[in-house]
């Protein structure tokens, strides 16, 4: 019986295999290269004269305080880019889990943001925050609201709220669509018999409805956190990383150092920084997950 079992999980490893490979090959590659590349002086004006400099660039980089700047900005954006799509996706998977007429519609339509391309999203609010022409001053001055033309991309105060407002109109169609399967998964006995016990809406929703999906928001959010690090485009697109800044994640930091810079060496090692912050944002999300999971279990 034993040797059947081992039979079977060989075939079984011997069937995966091919894909193992082309998996490690793809993505482990560029991982390993990158790794090695952030301990050189590569440059990408001359990519085949490099040296072994060690942990140089980590050290010039955690010495400038442009890039404890950068570090702060990138916080600044993944906290406020999750908390923002998931309390927004939240509020709409509770409305389209209800029933009303014209359910299907508005279920099709809240994809829009979503499936946009970000090129098309970033030049619409770009013309849309343009401070002469724009449609939001336009709207705002109209009703007394703003005097003059306000920069909303281009005033250091305002741009990573705005970058944010973006990015946040743009992913929480995906948040929305997750949280509403995971509404659909809770036994709808269970809220009826809250009611019949005398909860509330809000009652309901804390004691019965949230509990219920936890793992699927804590799984969103560790996605949605890890895609917030990797984020490029928009932000790119948008800002460019300014003004003076503001804006300046992680990612728009690596393309600058790496593209403009030519300092592919320095660029590495900030995508090794942002690859350990991923690491961490998943250890973290493990142990929360255990946590709970052993908690449900004492309980």
């Amino acid at each position: 019986m034993q040797s059947n079992e081992r039979a079977i999980n060989r075939e079984a490893w011997f069937g995966i295999a091919p894909a193992v490979l082309l998996l490690a090959a793809v993505q482990g590659y560029p991982i390993l290269r990158g790794i090695y590349l952030s301990f050189t002086n590569t440059s990408l004006l001359s990519p085949n004269r490099s040296t072994f400099v060690g942990l140089r660039n980590f050290t010039a980089l955690f010495n400038l305080d442009s890039f404890q700047i950068t570090m702060v900005k990138t916080l600044v954006y993944a906290t406020g880019s999750v908390i923002g799509a998931v309390v927004l996706g939240l509020a709409a998977a509770l409305v389209m889990n209800g029933a009303f007429p014209g359910r299907r519609l508005v279920r099709a339509m809240i994809l829009v943001p979503w499936a946009t391309p970000q090129v098309a999203v970033a030049l619409v609010f770009v013309w849309i925050f343009n401070a002469d022409y724009g449609v939001l001053n336009y709207a705002l001055s109209s009703i007394g609201l703003i005097d003059g033309g306000v920069l909303w991309l281009n005033d250091p105060d305002l741009a990573m709220g705005s970058v944010l407002l973006v990015t946040i109109w743009k992913i929480f169609p995906f948040s929305a669509l997750v949280l509403l399967a995971a509404l659909q998964s809770v036994p709808a006995s269970l809220e009826e018999a809250a009611r019949i016990d005398g909860a509330r809406g809000f009652a309901v929703l804390t004691e019965i409805t949230l509990p219920g999906i936890r793992r699927t928001i804590l799984v969103l959010v560790l996605f949605l956190s890890i895609w917030s690090l990797r984020r490029f485009e928009l932000i790119w697109l948008l800002t460019q990383g300014g003004p003076v800044r503001a804006t300046n994640t992680l990612v728009v930091d690596l393309y600058r150092q790496g593209f403009v810079n030519a300092h592919l060496g320095r660029a590495a090692a900030i995508g090794v920084v942002g690859f350990l912050a991923s690491i961490l944002i998943t250890i973290v999300y493990y142990y929360v997950e255990q946590r709970s999971a052993r908690r449900a279990g004492e309980a």
